[in-house]
């Protein structure tokens, strides 16, 4: 598996769950050669882009997303849904990397309406695109046994860098979103 990050700490949990990480900060445009260096030429058959709007890079989209933030709500929806622009510089990645034939999944959430895709790239490639919302409700029932018997089975427990009492999630998530005191995965108990 290759993982993908500029956060050190999970560049650093990836690696010690045996993941070939690259850092995108110290790969720069040398990245798709390095990956594609790592799978005989040929690219991933699959990647996922778990990113979304916050994504770094694309000085128009985040100047963009800045204007919006600024507006009146009524005003900001509006344009949202008529000229919003994401930073895609993840998504754009993910076209670059993935071999022909293969799959882009996409859990990270756009938004904009007037983001500008490669079509033919994506088209000459034939790339498959999956995405959607998270179907929650479908897997709450056989997931939940999984998380609550006490075997903890896919490492929920051990994944986390923080548990916190439900009541602290506001600070939690602040502390998540700056990337502070190591925050890469939050459990929080009732």
């Amino acid at each position: 598996m290759i993982g993908i990050d500029l956060v050190p700490e999970r560049l650093s949990r990836a690696r010690a769950h045996g993941t070939i990480a690259f850092d995108l900060l110290e790969q720069g445009k040398d990245l798709v050669d390095s990956v594609r260096e790592r799978t005989g030429g040929r690219g991933p058959d699959a990647v996922i882009d778990a990113v979304g709007m916050e994504a770094h890079g694309a000085p128009v989209g985040k100047l963009a997303q800045t204007m919006t933030g600024m507006m009146p709500d009524a005003v900001a929806k509006k344009m949202m849904t008529k000229a919003g622009l994401d930073r895609l510089a993840a998504l754009h990645t993910a076209i670059e990397l993935v071999r022909r034939g293969g799959t882009i999944s996409i859990a990270g959430v756009y938004g904009g309406q007037a983001d500008p895709m490669p079509m033919l790239k994506l088209f000459d490639k034939q790339i498959q695109l999956r995405m959607g919302q998270a179907n929650v409700k479908r897997w709450i029932d056989p997931l939940m046994p999984l998380v609550t018997d006490g075997a903890d089975p896919l490492g929920v427990e051990s994944f986390a860098t923080h548990h916190v009492p439900l009541s602290e999630a506001p600070a939690a998530y602040s502390m998540f979103q700056k990337k502070q005191d190591g925050a890469v995965k939050v459990l929080f108990h009732p």
